[in-house]
C-alpha cells in the first residue's frame, strides 16, 4: 500500500478498529466490510500484554492485498502497556520490544501507521527526565524505519490522567523535539482524549482552534489519523471514557467541522466507540453523513 492517500478515496475515509481474533483477513476485514468501513485499525498483539506473536503469513498477505485492492488504509494500534517514560527498567525494555514488534508487523500487513500512546513520567520524576528517556529508547526505533513501506509512528496523546507526558496539543512540541521531529513521526489525534484534556471541541470554533494549535505545534502534514470518539465526560474531566458519535458531550457538529479543516485533508477517521457491530456500523454511517453533508461546520 502506498503511504499517500489514493485519489479515489473520499476526503476523509471513515472506518473502525476491528476485532481480529481468528484472522486479520478472515475476521478483521469481514467485520470492516459489514460496517462498510473505508479504513481499518487492528491490534497485532494482546493490547494488555507483552507477547510479540508471529503473524500468519497467509492472513497477512490476504489482508494486505485486500486493503490495497479496495483502497482501504490500514493502521496498527500498539499495546497499551508501552511507556517509554516509565521509571521501571523492565517496562522500558518491554516497551522497546513491543513497539518494534508492532512496527515490523505493521510493515508486514501494509499498515500506513502504528499508533502508540505517549505515556507518562512515573516514579515522581520530572517530564524533562522522562523525555530524555523517550529520546534514548524511541529515537533508535524510528531510525530503524528505513524501508519504503515502513509505517509512520503515530503519537497519540492521553486524556491527561496522572503524570501524562502529552495531553494538550502543545505537549506534542517537547515530544517532537525529543525525537528530532523525525520524518517518520506523526500524530494520531483522539477526539475524546483532547476533549478530556481540556480542548473543548464543542465550543463554537473549538474543533478548528484545536487543529490550528496542533499544526502550530508540530507543523503541517504531521496529522495522519484521527480516532473519532465522543466523550462520556465533560471537557477537561481528564477521563478517557469513549461514547458513541453524537451521544456524548462533544456532539455531532465538531466531527463535521474536523472534516473541513485543511489539516485533515486525506486523514482517515477511525472509531473506537463502545457497543456492538450494529452500533459501530451506525457510528461509521453517521460520520460519513456528517462528512458528506452540504452544510459544512466550523465548530
Amino acid at each position: 500500500m502506498s503511504p499517500d492517500p489514493s485519489p479515489l478515496l473520499p476526503r476523509n475515509p471513515v472506518g473502525s478498529h476491528v476485532p481480529v481474533a481468528g484472522g486479520l483477513h478472515s475476521v478483521g476485514l469481514s467485520y470492516a466490510r459489514e460496517l462498510k468501513a473505508e479504513a481499518v485499525q487492528v491490534f497485532v498483539a494482546n493490547p494488555r500484554g507483552w507477547a510479540t506473536p508471529a503473524g500468519n503469513p497467509r492472513q497477512d498477505e490476504a489482508f494486505r492485498a485486500a486493503c490495497a485492492e479496495e483502497s482501504v488504509p490500514a493502521y496498527v494500534h500498539a499495546p497499551y502497556l508501552i511507556n517509554f517514560g516509565s521509571h521501571t527498567g523492565a517496562t522500558v525494555e518491554r516497551s522497546v520490544e513491543s513497539l518494534r514488534h508492532s512496527l515490523r508487523r505493521g510493515r508486514e500487513i501494509g499498515a500506513l501507521g502504528v499508533v502508540v500512546h505517549t505515556g507518562s513520567a512515573t516514579g515522581g520524576r520530572t517530564r524533562e527526565v522522562a523525555l530524555k528517556q523517550v529520546r534514548e529508547h524511541l529515537l533508535p526505533l524510528l531510525d530503524e524505519l528505513t524501508h519504503d513501506d515502513d509505517p509512520f509512528l503515530l503519537l497519540e496523546s492521553t486524556a491527561g490522567q496522572g503524570a501524562s507526558l502529552c495531553s494538550r496539543t502543545w505537549d506534542f512540541g517537547p515530544y517532537f523535539q525529543a525525537l528530532d521531529a523525525h520524518p517518520k513521526l506523526g500524530v494520531c489525534l483522539d477526539t475524546c482524549h483532547v476533549f478530556a484534556a481540556g480542548h473543548d471541541l464543542s465550543e463554537p470554533g473549538g474543533a478548528h482552534r484545536t487543529l490550528d494549535l496542533l499544526v502550530d505545534t508540530v507543523g503541517e502534514g504531521r496529522l495522519k489519523l484521527i480516532h473519532a470518539n465522543d466523550s462520556k465526560d465533560v471537557a477537561g474531566a481528564r477521563k478517557d471514557r469513549h461514547e458513541r458519535i453524537g451521544a456524548g458531550h462533544i456532539g455531532e457538529d465538531p466531527f463535521r467541522a474536523l472534516m473541513t479543516h485543511p489539516a485533515t485533508a486525506g486523514v482517515p477517521l477511525v472509531i473506537e466507540t463502545p457497543g456492538d457491530r450494529e452500533g459501530h456500523a451506525a457510528d461509521v454511517e453517521r460520520l460519513k453523513q456528517l462528512r458528506d453533508s452540504p452544510f459544512g461546520g466550523t465548530a
